[in-house]
């Protein structure tokens, strides 16, 4: 396993470093931009997340003799560029938009000004990060969109990549989640920690009650017990037998979960558990929890849906130069056009703070009232600007996410697909 973020890269990334060495262009001041072409279909608005663990592996980013061994096993022996990668240190500057911002086609979500060498070494990296937990923060906020002010847990940590499902319980956190199933998760950046049992512990006695009482009496009885291990009706009565009526929750975690909860609702009433909690998981998206807004359910644990942005895996980011020693430089390519010169970008507002428009140009924008520039300093010279905590940089892009949700329009938070929430103005 890497120890460090070298090797997760992209072997023509070091093709291009070598051949710009030797033909002397790897100084050659560039500018890159990273931006999403589109956004999933129907989708309204993207969150960007990541931006704080690119932050965090960004001084990491060396090349050891262990890496640089690992290379020479690979057929990369060109001494050149073997001597360069050995004294790499990032030297440039980034801007961005602040992590928990919403994004929209086009928008210059990132800026790398470096030398091409410097620059291009780092597209794979920064790709990997954005796109990842892009894809993820876009898809929870969906869902907490759908939760309606309900809390949502992050449980997916079985259904993907170990090191992908601590990333998804941060970017889940970022845009509102209340908690995460995954340790590490809670022990990196502290995002808020929660479970108690799944059906195995239930099957591992010789009947419910059993598990129940060995459950409350190793947790309290504001635990959740899971119900639907047999019957549900016979669980939820048991569940009250052995906790009593202050019960904190339940679960269903399976069966016709509208159904199911307004009936488990009404037999918690009838025993006396009038303030036990009803928490549903099993397969959940934000389809299903916009269809339960009706039902009595106090809470969602959702996993699968979310840990692979609910059908839309990626962001969709690229990482395109934009400009070279101050000439605007463009993609041609037929559907894949990109659009030369640094960019700027402004969200415009009307007079109640409510978002209207993006406005992304490479040409000065006129300021005017309620605009707010959305690109800031992350890197000057290499080095951060703002240095954070892994807890500090997760705590400031939550705040910042809901401030801005709460500037975009009612019709942003849709389900349903339409076009995007705002207009983005080019320039």
């Amino acid at each position: 396993m890497p120890t460090g973020p070298a090797l997760l890269t992209d072997r023509y990334e070091l093709t291009m470093v070598a051949a710009a060495l030797a033909d002397g262009t790897a100084d050659r001041d560039c500018v890159f931009e990273v931006f999403a072409r589109r956004l999933p279909h129907g989708r309204r608005y993207g969150v960007l997340a990541g931006t704080g663990r690119l932050l965090e592996a960004l001084p990491d980013f060396r090349f050891t003799d262990e890496d640089l061994a690992a290379l020479r096993e690979q057929g990369l022996t060109d001494s050149r560029l073997l001597d360069w990668l050995a004294s790499f240190r990032f030297s440039g500057d980034v801007d961005g938009y602040a992590e928990g911002e919403l994004f929209f086609p086009g928008s210059p979500v990132l800026t790398v000004r470096a030398p091409f060498a410097e620059g291009v070494l780092l597209e794979t990296l920064v790709l990997s990060v954005l796109n990842h937990d892009s894809a993820i923060a876009s898809a929870a906020a969906r869902m907490v969109a759908a939760a309606c002010e309900r809390p949502c847990i992050e449980m997916g940590s079985r259904r993907t990549h170990e090191d992908a499902a601590v990333a998804a319980a941060r970017a889940a956190h970022l845009v509102g989640f209340a908690a995460t199933s995954n340790l590490e998760a809670g022990h990196r950046y502290g995002v808020p920690t929660t479970g108690t049992s799944a059906h195995a512990f239930t099957l591992l006695h010789d009947d419910e009650a059993a598990a129940f009482r060995a459950q409350v009496a190793a947790l309290g009885v504001g635990t959740t017990l899971l119900v639907d291990t047999y019957d549900v009706d016979q669980g939820i009565r048991t569940a009250v037998e052995v906790a009593g009526p202050e019960l904190g929750a339940i679960r269903l975690d399976s069966g016709d979960l509208p159904t199911l909860a307004a009936h488990a609702r009404e037999l918690l009433d009838s025993l006396g558990a009038t303030g036990t909690r009803i928490i549903v998981t099993s397969d959940l998206d934000e389809f299903a929890i916009a269809g339960l807004m009706a039902a009595p359910v106090d809470g969602y644990g959702v996993g699968t849906s979310l840990v692979t942005g609910s059908g839309a895996p990626t962001a969709g980011m690229v990482y395109k130069l934009v400009e070279r020693d101050g000439v605007p430089v463009a993609k041609r390519s037929e559907g894949k056009n990109s659009v030369g010169g640094r960019k700027s970008a402004v969200r415009r507002h009307d007079a109640s703070g409510t978002a209207t428009a993006e406005v992304v140009t490479s040409e000065p924008v006129l300021p005017r009232d309620g605009d707010r520039s959305l690109l800031v300093e992350l890197v000057r010279g290499g080095e951060l600007c703002a240095p954070a905590t892994p807890r500090e940089a997760l705590a400031a892009a939550r705040a910042h996410h809901e401030r801005a949700r709460g500037a975009m329009p009612a019709e942003a938070f849709a389900l349903s697909r339409g076009d995007c929430a705002i207009e983005t103005l080019t320039a």
